[in-house]
């Protein structure tokens, strides 16, 4: 497993040590204070916590660091010590001290959405995964759940391609999300049971 260092203990720490957990990391955090929620990951025991700030020697044996929050003059320090240990540096809004530049991430369920502005606009990137995140709510996430167990067995009802593949369609471009969304999850479920079985007109597939 891979030693991940994240400094800083904000929202945007936050973010990030959620983006490492879901890549199986072993992540140690090092900020005097956290977020709620990384409080309830060191109680869990999910992460490290140095209850500081960063002091040289901290990277040993780092393979990744990520900087959220920092002076300048410790982001010198930070940077000079990740460089003797061949770390990957990443810090937050300040291209000119990373080796490379991390994309705001949006996830609904099974649902990844990913912008980069390439560094030159962190906080647009930012701004537009809020935008995501208010125009792709959970509702995908359910619909992917259910599209997911439909899977094996559209695959055996259907084992002309093309006639799954006019299902698959026909679902994607069904009111089931606006009736998810809407909360009306039965009658989603009943759309979704009646397009599976329903014979379809054949026509072009785009």
């Amino acid at each position: 497993t891979k030693r991940c260092l994240v400094i800083g203990g904000g929202p945007e720490a936050e973010r990030k040590v959620a983006g490492l957990l879901e890549c199986a990391a072993s992540v140690t955090v090092i900020s005097p204070d956290l977020t709620p929620a990384l409080r309830l990951w060191v109680e869990a025991g999910t992460i490290a916590w140095l209850a500081r700030s960063y002091q040289p020697g901290d990277l040993q044996g780092a393979y990744l660091v990520i900087v959220t929050d920092s002076s300048l003059s410790m982001r010198a320090m930070i940077r000079q010590e990740a460089e003797a240990e061949r770390a990957l540096l990443n810090v937050v809004d300040d291209t000119a001290q990373s080796d490379f530049t991390a994309g705001a991430v949006m996830r609904q369920g099974a649902l990844t959405i990913a912008i980069s502005t390439n560094g030159y606009a962190p906080a647009l990137a930012v701004r537009l995964r809020q935008q995501f995140e208010h125009t792709f709510g959970p509702e995908y996430a359910t619909f992917l759940d259910w599209l997911q167990a439909l899977r094996e067995p559209l695959a055996r009802r259907y084992p002309d391609f093309d006639e799954r593949r006019a299902r698959w369609y026909a679902l994607v471009d069904s009111e089931i999300l606006t009736l998810l969304k809407q909360g009306h999850v039965d009658l989603a479920r009943q759309h979704l049971a009646d397009i599976v079985a329903e014979k379809l007109l054949k026509g072009p597939i785009y």
